[in-house]
C-alpha cells in the first residue's frame, strides 16, 4: 500500500500535491486550480486537509492560515461530496486554531443560539434522510418485546427522550400482546424540558387512544449528570434501557494526564499520520477513502479497535454502567457510531473521521438532490459533530465515537452479557433498508449485534446486553 520512499520512482497524485509550494502570496487564485477534475480536487482538498491538520498540530499558524487560504478556493458546502465535507473540515480546524485565543473565541461565537425547534427539525431529518434512527427503533423495540413477554408491569428508560416515534410504536405494538398490554411507565432523560413536554404529550395521548395504563416521567437532565435515585425502579417491575446514540459522550478521558504518560506521543503520531497519508499510492478519492490509509502504522492505544481498554479512559462510563447494572436490568439495547473518533492525536482523529463523515455525506449524495436546504442542515449537523472531534478536547470533546468491539469490551468488563438480536427484528430492519431503493446500505451481524454500513463502511452499531449475575 505504501511505497518506498527510496525505491519509488513514480508519484502518486498526493505526494505530486505535497510538492506544489503553498506560497504565502495567494491573493490570486491558481488558474489551475480552477482546471482540476473532481477526483482530482477531491485528492488535492485531502492533501490539504491533511497538511493544514499537522501545521495546526505543530502550531505552525502562519503555514495553517496559508493553506486554508487556498483550501477555500476549493471547497464548497453546496458542491460536490469532497468539496461539501472539506468546507465543513476546514471550519474545524480554523476553530481549532481560534481556540488558543479564548477571548477572540467567545466573542466570535457569542451570539450562537440554537433553538429547540431548529435542533427537533433537524433530528427528525436525520431520521428521514437516513434509515439509522429507524432501524435502531426497530431492533429496540423487537427486543423489549420479546424480553417483557408475560410481564404484567414494565419500566423503560430512555437516555434521550427525543423522539416519541419510536415509543408510539411500542406502545401499539404492546396493545396487541396476546395477554394483553402490562403497566408502561417510561422515564425519559433530556437536558431540554421542551422534549420532555412534547414527548409526554404524544405518549400519554397514544396511551389514553389504545387504554393502555401508562406514566411518563420525566427528567431534565444531562447524561454526565444524572441522578440515579431520580429514575425510581419500583420493586416488581421489569426493567429496559434504550441507549441511543449517548453513551461516547461519558468517555470525555483527562487528556493532560495523556500528555504527561506521554509527552511526545501526539506530536509524533501527527508526523507519522500526514508522511503516511502523502506516500497513498491512490489514484482516485474513491480508492483513497475506501482503502484503509491507517493500515500501514501504529494507532494510538485510545483508537485501536483491537486495543485493550485504555487505563486512562473516564471513570464516567464505568461507573455509569455500574449504576445502571445495579438497577437489574432485564435488558439493555445500545446504538451506538461504529467509528474510531477518540484517539489522542489529532491527525488520527482527522483521517478516522474522513472516512466515516465521506459515507455519510455519500450516502446524502446518492439519495438527497444537491439543492436540497434540509439535506444543507443535516450537513450542518455532521459539521458541529466534525467540529467538536477536530476542535475540542477535554471534557468539551463529547463525540467520542468508538468501534464497536471497544463497546464489547466495555460492557463485559461492567458485568453485561450479549442477548442475541430479535429474529423478527432483523427481518423488518432488512425489509426497512431495503424499502431505501439504494444498494449502497448493508446490514451484516457482528459479535451478536448488528453493524449498518454504507457500502463496507461500518457505520452505527446496534447490541442487546443483560446483567451477569
Amino acid at each position: 500500500m505504501f511505497q518506498d520512499e527510496s525505491s519509488s520512482v513514480t508519484s502518486s497524485p498526493l505526494q505530486v500535491f505535497s510538492m506544489m509550494s503553498l506560497s504565502p502570496n495567494i491573493g490570486s487564485p491558481y488558474p489551475w486550480l480552477k482546471e482540476l477534475k473532481s477526483e482530482e480536487r477531491g485528492l488535492y482538498l485531502i492533501h490539504l486537509l491533511l497538511t493544514c491538520a499537522n501545521h495546526v498540530a505543530t502550531s505552525s499558524l502562519e503555514n495553517a492560515n496559508i493553506t486554508l487560504e487556498q483550501i477555500s478556493l476549493l471547497a464548497s458546502p453546496d458542491g460536490d461530496t469532497m468539496q461539501r465535507m472539506a468546507a465543513y473540515f476546514t471550519e474545524a480546524l480554523a476553530d481549532r486554531i481560534l481556540k488558543a485565543w479564548p477571548g477572540l473565541h467567545k466573542a466570535l461565537n457569542s451570539t450562537r443560539i440554537t433553538l429547540v425547534s431548529e435542533e427537533a427539525l433537524v433530528r427528525k431529518l436525520f431520521f428521514e434522510m437516513f434509515p439509522f434512527l429507524k432501524v435502531a427503533f426497530v431492533l429496540t423495540n423487537l427486543a423489549i418485546m420479546e424480553a417483557m413477554e408475560g410481564e404484567k408491569m414494565v419500566h423503560i428508560i430512555d437516555l434521550n427522550a427525543a423522539e416519541p416515534a419510536q415509543w408510539i410504536a411500542l406502545i401499539q405494538a404492546l396493545s396487541a400482546r396476546p395477554e394483553g398490554p402490562p403497566h408502561l411507565r417510561i422515564t425519559g432523560i433530556h437536558q431540554q424540558k421542551e422534549f420532555l413536554d412534547q414527548m409526554a404529550h404524544r405518549l400519554t395521548e397514544e396511551a389514553e387512544k389504545l387504554d393502555i395504563p401508562f406514566q411518563f416521567n420525566p427528567i431534565v437532565s444531562k447524561l454526565e449528570n444524572l441522578d440515579i435515585e431520580k429514575l425510581c425502579v419500583k420493586t416488581g417491575e421489569a426493567l429496559a434501557i434504550s441507549s441511543i446514540l449517548q453513551l461516547h459522550t461519558l468517555l470525555a478521558s483527562d487528556d493532560e494526564l495523556l500528555r504527561k504518560k506521554s509527552p511526545f506521543a501526539s506530536k509524533n503520531l501527527n508526523g507519522i499520520h500526514l508522511q503516511r497519508a502523502l506516500q497513498m499510492n491512490q489514484s482516485t478519492l474513491g480508492e483513497f477513502l475506501e482503502k484503509d490509509m491507517v493500515t500501514g502504522y501504529s494507532l494510538s492505544p485510545d483508537s485501536a479497535s483491537s486495543s485493550p481498554l485504555s487505563s486512562t479512559a473516564s471513570v464516567k462510563i464505568d461507573s455509569f454502567l455500574n449504576a445502571l447494572w445495579s438497577l437489574s436490568p432485564k435488558l439493555m439495547v445500545v446504538t451506538e457510531q461504529d467509528s474510531n473518533h477518540n484517539g489522542s492525536a489529532l491527525m488520527e482523529r482527522l483521517l478516522e473521521s474522513l472516512y466515516s463523515y465521506a459515507a455519510l455525506f455519500d450516502c446524502l449524495e446518492s439519495t438527497v438532490p444537491r439543492a436540497s436546504l434540509e439535506r444543507l442542515k443535516v450537513e450542518k449537523m455532521f459539521g458541529e459533530e466534525i467540529k467538536n472531534i477536530i476542535a475540542c478536547e477535554g471534557a468539551e470533546r463529547k463525540e467520542r465515537h468508538e468501534k464497536f468491539e471497544k463497546w464489547i469490551q466495555r460492557l463485559d468488563f461492567s458485568g453485561y452479557g450479549n442477548v442475541p438480536l430479535s429474529y423478527y427484528g432483523m427481518v423488518q430492519a432488512r425489509r426497512l433498508l431495503q424499502g431505501y431503493n439504494c444498494d449502497g446500505y448493508k446490514m451484516k451481524e457482528e459479535n451478536g449485534g448488528v453493524v449498518i454500513c454504507w457500502h463496507d463502511r461500518p457505520l452505527y452499531s446496534i447490541s442487546a446486553w443483560r446483567c451477569r449475575k
